[in-house]
């Protein structure tokens, strides 16, 4: 049976570190899991560091791209971040230009990515002392 990819959550982000390559089951897993995880969490982001991921395959890439998809449907948006130049090679060499993911290089960089769209499109309907319990 594969491991499930822990998932973190960072104030209004989730956190997805995978530290392994993946099998498919363990991809498919990942995409239940998350799914499950921004619908219970109501994140407005997902990052998906991959700093550790050497391998790619076509499955795998698609899945990533089926992930940021999943997301935007649940309303957070998506970035991966820390690609290696060896797997951005094999991506493209596979054809898979992972439409519609967000980049960027360092896991700061991606979480910026992630507070600057949340706060474009502000906090629609809910007074901040609401919001905060008061």
């Amino acid at each position: 049976m594969s491991e499930r990819v822990p998932i973190l959550r960072i104030r209004q982000v989730l956190l997805v570190s995978i530290q392994t390559d993946l099998d498919d089951q363990a991809v498919l897993l990942l995409q239940d899991d998350l799914a499950q995880a921004v619908v219970d969490s109501g994140a407005h982001g997902v990052v998906i560091d991959i700093t550790a991921v050497e391998i790619v395959d076509s499955f795998v890439g698609r899945m990533l791209a089926t992930i940021a998809s999943l997301s935007r449907l649940l309303d957070a948006g998506t970035v991966l971040v820390g690609m290696r130049p060896a797997v951005a090679i094999t991506l493209v060499e596979l054809g898979l230009s992972l439409g519609g993911v967000r980049t960027a290089l360092t896991l700061d960089k991606g979480l910026r990515m992630l507070e600057d769209d949340h706060a474009e499109r502000g906090h629609e309907g809910i007074a901040p002392d609401v919001a905060a319990g008061a």
